[in-house]
């Protein structure tokens, strides 16, 4: 089953059992994966979907860290929430080891010695940790790896 296909489900479950707020979180992805495909002209794949999902995730982690700066705990509540629901359709994060695997062997593939060669690596290890860590921690990691 596609990751479309199970969001799908997970709506109409949502609807049947009258969960409002994760209904509402799971409608906004559906709305941005229906965006994707209207504006290229294009069947959505999960790779893509993952891709959609992830940045969905990264702009709930930046409005916590806003809306708590500005002390307003509430919408920080109501962004956590979503997260939570979001998170749920994304795969297992990968642990340190694995991700720290992940970046040797993407360095050993293209032979990289310094940071000039950062992009290489990052284009190697994004397809395969997409939706399962943090880009940004993956560049520090990567950086710190080749400085």
């Amino acid at each position: 089953m596609s990751l479309k296909a199970t969001l799908q489900e997970a709506m109409k479950s949502a609807m049947r059992e009258k969960q409002k707020e994760r209904l509402g979180t799971i409608r906004l992805i559906m709305a941005e994966i229906k965006k994707v495909e209207v504006d290229e002209r294009i069947e959505i794949t999960d790779d893509r979907v993952l891709a959609i999902l992830d940045k969905m995730q990264k702009q709930r982690r930046d409005s916590i860290q806003q809306f708590e700066a500005a002390d307003r705990n509430d919408l920080a509540a109501v962004e956590k929430a979503e997260l939570e629901v979001i998170s749920d359709f994304l795969p297992e994060a990968l642990t340190q080891e694995e991700l720290g695997a992940l970046i040797d062997e993407a360095v050993s593939e293209t032979g990289a010695s310094s940071m000039a060669d950062m992009g290489k690596v990052m284009a190697i290890i994004k397809p395969k940790a997409q939706g399962r860590a943090d880009m940004s921690e993956i560049s520090k990691a990567v950086k710190s790896r080749l400085s």
